[in-house]
């Protein structure tokens, strides 16, 4: 059994440490249904099933895990989604990548992408974010695969 001490427990403050997130984060899947945005707190939340490649890629005869993991951005402004049906709460979505841009205005807008088209875009104030583990892991058979 894993040891739960060595869960991910990660802050970002800038475009840089976001690019960490993204990886960290690549395949993981969620239900809309674990998506909030907190408006009055300014506060986005996803709870993911987190692929942990870092223990994958220790080597061929590893088992492959997934880990409940929370993602948190703080500053928020405003959400928007494109093609998510968030009244579809079962839906599984899978991520692709967490995309960083300053804005004229000196906010950042974040996107995370999903496959199939599916994009969250927030503005943000600025970088403050957390990405924490907060469950003990499971096996799974599947490991995601890219074709280059």
């Amino acid at each position: 059994m894993p040891d739960k001490d060595a869960n991910l427990k990660l802050l970002a403050n800038d475009e840089k440490d976001l690019k960490v997130f993204s990886a960290y984060l690549q395949d993981a899947v969620i239900i809309s249904q674990d998506i909030k945005f907190l408006l009055k707190n300014k506060t986005f939340a996803c709870i993911f099933n987190r692929f942990m490649w870092e223990d994958a890629e220790q080597g061929v005869f590893r088992d492959n895990r997934r880990v409940r993991s929370a993602l948190v951005f703080k500053n928020i402004l405003k959400v928007k989604s494109k093609n998510i049906n968030i009244k579809n709460k079962s839906r599984i979505l899978e991520f692709l990548a967490l995309e960083t841009t300053k804005l004229k205005n000196d906010n950042y807008n974040l996107k995370l992408i999903f496959s199939g088209g599916g994009v969250i875009s927030m503005e943000a104030e600025f970088i403050d974010s957390t990405l924490e583990d907060f469950s003990e892991s499971w096996t799974t058979k599947y490991k995601p695969k890219h074709k280059i």
